[in-house]
């Protein structure tokens, strides 16, 4: 586990040889990796002011700092049970003054049950266990916590990887349903399309989602990014089955060689 400075002065988080976060302390504003911003775009169409934001999986906490700097006074909860890698991370990447983010060395499992009711605007799952997104962070116990802790308008977020097909997506869309009305998801157009393994930000909610805003926001990006709103999510998960009560880990990605299949 290192970080390495690249040429402009940015920070990459590495562990086990894979870049895990991108930082830039001059401008928390360039998220280079496209998962997190898809997950910003989200955060960005939610009513303006400050944000009651609860994370599960912390890393190099590059998406805390773009909320901590877009939504000043937001207050953050982050749950990193790697406390070796947040004592690196404060060590070299410190976060700014007066900022109002909260690591707890602990993981999501542990830290759902503790958070009080309608306590979190967004609740965003984005961790990982040897590749994976754990199980027991996709089980009807930590979902249950999420929707409890959710404000009556809040907004869950997961990142979740899957491969070509988007099988294991549809079954977690058939799954957040039972707890969600309101369920869509974003990624890279190449993975929507099966082109490649890649990583999908769903997006759950009790109230109608913001879809006019999220499409427009994905048609500014400098990637090509697709958003399936409600009716196509839905759609696109057909009959898959949810998950089993206890969860299932996400698929893990090929070897690099081999994550684009055509």
């Amino acid at each position: 586990m290192e970080i390495v400075t690249d040429e402009r002065g940015g920070l990459t988080v590495m562990r086990d040889g894979h870049p895990q976060s991108y930082i830039d302390l001059d401008d928390p504003e360039l998220l280079v990796f496209e998962y997190i911003q898809h997950l910003a775009m989200v955060i960005d169409v939610m009513p303006t002011g400050p944000l009651r934001v609860t994370h599960i999986g912390g890393a190099g906490l590059t998406l805390p700092r773009y909320i901590n700097h877009t939504r000043p006074e937001s207050p953050q909860i982050v749950m990193e049970p790697d406390e070796a890698l947040t004592a690196l991370v404060r060590r070299d990447a410190p976060l700014p003054r007066r900022h109002r983010i909260r690591v707890r060395p602990q993981t999501g499992a542990h830290g759902l049950p503790k958070l009080a009711n309608s306590s979190a605007d967004a609740i965003i799952l984005d961790a990982f266990a040897d590749g994976s997104v754990p199980a027991d962070l996709l089980s009807a116990e930590s979902l249950g916590h999420v929707a409890r802790a959710l404000t009556p308008g809040g907004i869950f977020l997961a990142n979740v990887p899957d491969e070509p097909g988007l099988r294991f997506i549809a079954s977690v869309v058939t799954t957040l349903r039972q707890w969600w009305p309101h369920v869509g998801y974003l990624a890279l157009t190449e993975t929507i399309k099966g082109r490649r393994f890649g990583n999908v930000v769903l997006v759950a909610s009790a109230s109608p989602l913001p879809e006019i805003e999220l499409a427009r926001a994905v048609a500014r990006t400098d990637f090509p990014t697709t958003f399936r709103g409600e009716r196509s999510a839905a759609k696109s998960a057909g009959t898959a089955k949810p998950l089993p009560a206890q969860g299932a880990a996400s698929p893990l990605a090929p070897d690099a060689g081999s994550w684009r299949v055509r």
